[in-house]
Order: structure tokens, then C-alpha cells, then sequence
């Protein structure tokens, strides 16, 4: 009995060691995923040190100028139909800075945000790979095009945020005044992280569809709650819009949740899609 027992504990010992290795093993492979995306981000960022004079003068600080893109366009629509006030001819941004070390430090960090910024598609890539091998080929199948899906709804969100919500923003803040007798000199600091803020969070808000695939893989949303508390997410959705601009501005506010709310239903058309499959699944396996 005892010979059976000391048998039975190698046995479990051997299990445990073997779960051990592959747990260390799984963090060995995904340390490497991360190393080879913190090499991509690295790239990335000395590229943009390399062209840091064009990128700080055309994107960093294209919104501040009133020949922005967003207020041509702008001065363009104001044209078509008619009306006066939408042409922006002048963005009173005047930046100061207030530390001794502030423009090299600006620097570098302005540049770490656009590289990890750029490197950011290559870093969902390395993380699906880690992920992969964990997948049955029906959930391989299921997640095909996740990257590039990711990717583009970043990206648009991006864009979005920097060509609308971030100029938006900047003209009506840079013009605010409570007084006369205040002068606005705004710390360049503010400026970019203001700008980083914007844009990068419309960025992650657009992931939305994602996020909502994802939960209803697991059955924890489907399109039905989705629809029955449209009511309540509608209320979110301003308070996200009100959070991401930092403007009391309805106009800017009313801009940036028109998409959100065309995110929420591309959101329920894709857990009814889901859904469906789901369905078919379960349907095909009590056939069988």
C-alpha cells in the first residue's frame, strides 16, 4: 500500500513539474513576443527622432495653425452653404516653456508616443500570435481578420481624433476667457499631452466593436440586451463624448458621439452575428 502511495506521489510530482515547465515555458514565449514588439517600438520612435523637425512642425503642431486641414475644410462646408463663422483664421495658442530640461524632454517623449502609437498594429500582431496556438481551428476561424479589424478601427479612431475632436478642442479652449485681464500662455507641455490625450482615447473608444465580439464569443453580451438598454448607452455615450472633449461645446460634443453611436449599433449587428453562429453550432451538434 505504502509502494502504491510513494508511486502515486512521483506520478503527481511529475504532473506538477510538467505544468510548471509549460507555465514557464508560455511566459518564456511571451517575454519574446514583447521583446520583438519593444524592438519594432524602438525602430519606430528613432524614425520619428530622425524626422522630428517636419513631424513636430507639420503634425505636432498642425492644429494650433489656422491652416489646418480641418479648418480649410471647415471654411470650405461654411462656403458651400452659405453661412458665416465657420472659417477659423486665426488659433491663439501661444506655448511657453518653464523648465530647464522641458524641449529635450518634450522631445523624446513626444517622439516614445508616436512611436508606440505607430508601433501599435505590430503589437496586436505579436500578442494574436502568442494567442493562437491556445485556439481550436473553429475559434482561429471565428478571430480571422481580428488584426487587421483592430488595426483599422485604432487607426480611424486616431484620425478621427486628431483631424476632428483635437482642432475642435484647441480653437475653443486657446480662444476661452474668463477674463480680459488673464492672458492665455499655455505650458507645451499641456499642449502635448492635450493633443496625446485626444487622440490616442478616440483611438482606444473605436475598439468598441472588439470589445463587443469578444464578450459575446463568451455569451456575455448579446444583441438583445444590447438593443434593450440602448437607452442607457446613449447616456454613456455622451458622457464619453463629454470625458474625451474637454470642451463644454455642444457642437464638438455632438460631433464626436455621432460615430460613437454608429459604433453601438455596428456593435449589435456584430453580436447578432455571433449569436447566429452560435446558434448554428448548437443547432449542427444535436443533429449530430
Amino acid at each position: 500500500m505504502s509502494e502504491n502511495k510513494i508511486i502515486k506521489a512521483i506520478k503527481d510530482k511529475g504532473k506538477t513539474l510538467e505544468a510548471e515547465m509549460s507555465f514557464f515555458d508560455h511566459l518564456e514565449a511571451l517575454r519574446w513576443h514583447l521583446v520583438r514588439a519593444s524592438v519594432a517600438i524602438v525602430i519606430f520612435t528613432s524614425v520619428v527622432f530622425y524626422y522630428y523637425d517636419w513631424i513636430f512642425d507639420t503634425i505636432i503642431m498642425g492644429p494650433s495653425k489656422s491652416t489646418f486641414w480641418t479648418y480649410r475644410m471647415l471654411c470650405k462646408i461654411g462656403a458651400a452653404l452659405h453661412r458665416d463663422g465657420f472659417c477659423i483664421n486665426n488659433v491663439h495658442v501661444k506655448l511657453i516653456n518653464t523648465e530647464m530640461a522641458g524641449q529635450f524632454t518634450l522631445e523624446i517623449n513626444s517622439a516614445l508616443i508616436i512611436g508606440i502609437t505607430m508601433g501599435i498594429p505590430y503589437l496586436i500582431w505579436e500578442i494574436w500570435r502568442f494567442i493562437k496556438p491556445a485556439l481550436h481551428d473553429a475559434e482561429r476561424k471565428a478571430a480571422t481578420g481580428f488584426v487587421f479589424y483592430a488595426c483599422l478601427l485604432f487607426f480611424t479612431g486616431v484620425l478621427f481624433g486628431y483631424f476632428v475632436i483635437t482642432p475642435m478642442s484647441i480653437n475653443f479652449l486657446s480662444g476661452f476667457t474668463v477674463s480680459s485681464a488673464i492672458q492665455n500662455l499655455f505650458d507645451v507641455d499641456s499642449y502635448i499631452s492635450s493633443v496625446a490625450t485626444l487622440t490616442l482615447a478616440t483611438g482606444v473608444v473605436f475598439q468598441l466593436p472588439i470589445i463587443v465580439y469578444i464578450l459575446a464569443n463568451l455569451g456575455v453580451m448579446t444583441p438583445k440586451f444590447m438593443k434593450e438598454t440602448r437607452r442607457y448607452a446613449i447616456v454613456v455615450i455622451l458622457i464619453i463624448a463629454a470625458v474625451v472633449t474637454p470642451t463644454p461645446d455642444m457642437l464638438t460634443m455632438t460631433v464626436v458621439s455621432i460615430p460613437l453611436f454608429v459604433l453601438y449599433e455596428v456593435s449589435i449587428i456584430v453580436a447578432g452575428l455571433v449569436e447566429k453562429r452560435r446558434i448554428k453550432k448548437e443547432q449542427e451538434l444535436n443533429k449530430a
